[in-house]
């Protein structure tokens, strides 16, 4: 009979820690993977493979031997995301994984304006062309990244328009996909095929965004709505390839043209509980905003 060992990518970062943390306590075989395994979490009934990388095929299979089920988490943003991805859930299926958990984004799809979301949808059509079983879960914008993306000088900028993006907390994802892995651990179909939009309870504008920060940070902070030209110009020098900032720009216009928006009821589904909302989680992580404070002097 094949084990129930779930192979947890990204086991150093903020999903997969935090995912190979709950099912651990759960009682869940885990198999941590990253590509530093001095940086992974020690935790009972957990082991640490060897270093593996997604373009690495050779060493994806031998990390996945035995395991029941792959939770993927997606690489970091590249111009070869998608053939990392590929050869990743091609190393899956060679070595006999049964399904595969997939951390998607919100509004994946050919055409999508965001140009990371892009990734995602083909990432998945390769998955379901496999035939494993696999769920896909598609995050909206974490609020760590929308307090990262605001400068210190107070001022959160991009061509967002008054469009609306339904951020949510690292901690309701890692929540929800630990409820979708615990299921499918002991041979259950129930969240087989599925999509999950995993979103926070709201979606807000980024001068909503600006004014809960500020709140927090106790000092004005405002949303500056930039052009396309002036997007890319006030970006240019960080010296990021064209890909990059493609990204980066492309993630405020997607808020723009309304395709993040969408509130999904998925993650109150999956955990039993409220998902969080944007004061909720600067209450609970000061530290993300902790650059926006006013100097002591």
């Amino acid at each position: 009979m094949k084990s129930a060992v779930i192979a947890v990518t990204g086991a150093s970062g903020r999903i997969g820690g935090r995912v190979a943390r709950r099912i651990t306590r759960a009682g869940a075989p885990v198999r941590l993977l990253g590509r530093d395994p001095s940086r992974l979490p020690e935790l009972p009934g957990a082991v640490a493979a060897p270093p593996v990388s997604y373009a690495d095929p050779k060493a994806m299979r031998t990390a996945l031997e035995d395991a029941h089920t792959l939770f993927l988490v997606s690489a970091r943003e590249s111009a070869d995301r998608v053939r990392e991805h590929t050869v990743a859930v091609d190393a899956a299926v060679a070595a006999g994984i049964e399904r595969i958990v997939y951390v998607s984004f919100l509004g994946a799809a050919p055409d999508a304006t965001f140009t990371f979301a892009r990734d995602h949808w083909y990432t998945e059509q390769h998955i379901r062309a496999t035939g494993l079983r696999h769920t896909f879960l598609r995050d909206s914008f974490y609020f760590a990244a929308l307090a990262a993306m605001t400068g210190a000088d107070g001022v959160l900028r991009g061509p967002a328009g008054d469009g609306r993006v339904s951020a949510v907390a690292h901690d309701d994802i890692a929540d929800a996909a630990s409820a979708v892995l615990l299921d499918r651990a002991d041979g259950g179909t129930g969240h087989d095929g599925r999509t999950y939009d995993l979103t926070g309870p709201e979606a807000l504008t980024l001068d909503e965004v600006a004014g809960v920060l500020g709140r927090f940070a106790g000092r004005p902070v405002r949303y500056e709505a930039e052009t396309r030209p002036q997007a890319y110009g006030s970006r240019m020098r960080h010296g990021a390839p064209d890909w990059e900032l493609a990204g980066w720009v492309t993630s405020y216009e997607a808020i723009g043209a309304g395709e993040l928006a969408t509130v999904s009821d998925a993650v109150p589904r999956l955990t039993g509980r409220p998902a969080k909302d944007l004061a909720t989680y600067l209450r609970e992580n000061p530290d993300s905003y902790a650059h926006l404070l006013p100097s002591s002097g």
